[in-house]
């Protein structure tokens, strides 16, 4: 079920990068000389900080159990 969470966010973030790029360029006046790497910086931005709060926010499913973590010894020789 997560990764239609994820599929259905990231359809909203391209086209909500979109928007903002364009109301970033609207009061600019101006397009953007490199807009690809403007458009890139906001949904990279807007992508990390979505995914970490779905990340979060997401109870884990009982599909999925981590592997155990051996317990490490920390005693120097």
């Amino acid at each position: 079920m997560e990764i239609v969470y994820y599929t259905l966010v990231a359809a909203g973030l391209y086209f909500m990068s979109d928007w903002v790029l364009q109301r970033l360029e609207a009061r600019r006046g101006a397009p953007f000389k490199h807009r690809h790497l403007v458009y890139f910086a906001i949904i990279l931005t807007l992508a990390m900080l979505t995914f970490g709060v779905i990340r979060v926010l997401m109870v884990p499913s009982d599909e999925y159990t981590p592997p155990p973590v051996a317990p490490q010894n920390n005693r120097s020789p």
